[in-house]
């Protein structure tokens, strides 16, 4: 990539339903970070299966993904849009990754503690080592930047210490990259439980807006999100008492493009019914014209078949320039 834009990569698994805490927090910061990168985005369904997955859902998951980030305005022309298993540079430099990764580093990651414990009947190795795998989707394309949540940082810091420890033994060959948290990124929590995140795995389906959930069913599970006994619309930060409310003006805020204070002026004289009435139909007709785009997407197989074919033709070419550095480097016959 010759010009002076920097790379991203960054990447979703289509292992759940993906949410508008996924569209707010992730997917929409990518289409306005594709004006200024280059960006390589990707569907990660090796990272999926450290979870039991049924196949034909996770089949048509991977695609509902794929169709979800071009209607949410991502333009695979100008990105890398592809699928991980597509590439196998990825899986292959994992496992030389593995041999360069300290079974301490990955004893301390938290979200294997958390997985383990959520699945204690499958603690397999994959959930153990996918930090590696996430760590090579990242490397391959010598990533500059990667957008993340606080929760994914760990990760970050994995990465740039195995890079880090790779270089210090064969020279210049991975670019360290840095996790960045994009300032316009919503975080939106549960809607049963706003002092959590809102999750696509959360069993309660109350919990979280799918972005393909019926138009009717988002207003319904907006109108019966968690809030307080006070009645007063305001937004206080670092107060469990006022996380709903909280959740609500910025889910508001995220769908409309106003701030937060002038949607507190607005609603300083109503109730809680009025405010969650007008954020279930701000949220829905900011949905609307993307679930359009989603359906006339989901009528046009062989434009979505073009489209992840020449993703993983670009995605490979770059990617096996860098496997192809690794391995001449720890001594392979190419």
């Amino acid at each position: 990539m010759e010009d002076n834009k920097k790379v991203i990569f960054s990447a979703v698994q289509p292992s759940g339903n993906i949410t508008l805490g996924n569209y707010l927090g992730a997917i929409k910061n990518w289409v306005d970070l594709q004006n200024d990168h280059h960006c390589c985005y990707s569907i990660v369904d090796e990272h999926s299966i450290t979870v039991r997955q049924n196949p034909q859902e996770l089949k048509k998951r991977t695609l509902d993904l794929l169709k979800i980030y071009i209607a949410c305005g991502i333009d695979p022309e100008e990105n890398i849009l592809f699928i991980q298993s597509h590439v196998p540079a990825h899986a292959q430099l994992a496992w030389v990754l593995n041999c360069y990764t300290y079974t301490g580093e990955l004893s301390r990651m938290t979200q294997f503690k958390d997985k383990s414990k959520k699945h204690t009947d499958n603690v397999n190795a994959g959930l153990y080592t996918y930090p590696v795998l996430m760590a090579a989707d990242i490397l391959l394309y010598q990533a500059d930047l990667v957008p993340v949540g606080k929760d994914q940082m760990q990760h970050i810091e994995l990465t740039r210490n195995i890079a880090q420890r790779f270089n210090g033994i064969y020279g210049d060959v991975f670019k360290i990259p840095e996790g960045f948290m994009p300032k316009a990124g919503a975080k939106v929590m549960s809607l049963a439980e706003p002092t959590k995140k809102m999750s696509k795995s959360d069993e309660n389906p109350k919990a979280y807006i799918s972005m393909l959930d019926d138009f009717n069913v988002i207003a319904k599970k907006i109108k019966s999100a968690v809030t307080d006994s006070e009645g007063i619309i305001e937004y206080r930060e670092n107060d469990d008492t006022k996380a709903g409310v909280n959740n609500l003006l910025t889910i508001m805020s995220a769908v409309t493009g106003r701030s937060i204070d002038s949607i507190v002026a607005e609603y300083q004289s109503k109730g809680y019914g009025d405010f969650k009435a007008d954020v279930a139909e701000a949220v829905v007709e900011h949905i609307r014209p993307i679930r359009q785009r989603y359906d006339e997407l989901s009528e046009d197989k062989a434009y979505l078949i073009d489209i992840y074919t020449k993703g993983a033709e670009r995605a490979n070419r770059i990617a096996q320039r860098t496997l192809n550095k690794v391995y001449k480097k720890i001594g392979f016959i190419l």
